[in-house]
């Protein structure tokens, strides 16, 4: 079976990518292999592994880590086959936050693949592009599909003037076969790549 994480990228009070999250992991149920038992898809929230701002004393390349929070943050993404980042775009980039939580890690991510949800005012697109740049730096081979919601047509607010307002994420039907597309991708790439994930304890050389 390929396991997929979705994994909740922001950890701001208030948050959408929870909603976000909740609606890529419901309506992924729906998906062939999900519903044959060929791929399961299960929330990640980095919120909840409380990791400080990168603390580990060697570079995660060696996998020595010295934390509790680091090892059981390496022990969760070790366990899944591909992953579905959902992000918002804070100032045209990345959360911090998911960005450390990446940065933890080196080995647990390789040979994996990850497609990317993104919302914002214009879909996270800029966000997603600098993950873009991030999957290559640690092996995951990120696939072409992705998904953009944005603020104004995929979410309803109880007050739409009210910033504190989380909202309910409701994606169109064309966003569902979006999604759907790109989940085809990541399990066909997830099983693709699972030869080169075999168990290794050894950690790579640093460039010279």
């Amino acid at each position: 079976m390929i396991r997929i994480a979705v994994i909740i990228g922001s950890t701001r009070p208030g948050r959408r990518a929870e909603a976000v999250a909740r609606w890529v992991a419901d309506t992924s149920v729906h998906h062939p292999a999900v519903a044959a038992g060929q791929a399961a898809v299960e929330v990640v929230d980095i919120a909840a592994y409380a990791l400080p701002l990168l603390d580990e004393p060697v570079p995660a390349a060696f996998a020595r880590y010295a934390n509790a929070h680091t090892r059981r943050w390496a022990e969760t993404i070790t366990a899944f086959d591909g992953f579905v980042f959902v992000t918002p775009e804070y100032n045209r980039s990345v959360p911090a936050a998911l960005k450390n939580a990446i940065d933890f890690l080196y080995a647990e991510w390789h040979h994996k693949a990850a497609g990317f949800v993104g919302y914002g005012v214009h879909g996270g697109i800029r966000a997603v592009e600098q993950l873009r740049q991030v999957m290559a730096e640690v092996k995951i081979a990120d696939v072409q599909t992705q998904v953009a919601l944005a603020m104004f047509t995929d979410f309803t607010f109880t007050d739409p003037t009210d910033p504190t307002d989380p909202g309910t994420c409701t994606p169109s039907t064309r966003q569902e076969a979006t999604l759907a597309t790109m989940l085809d991708e990541i399990i066909s790439w997830s099983q693709a790549l699972k030869p080169l994930r075999a168990p290794s304890t050894a950690p790579e050389p640093l460039p010279a």
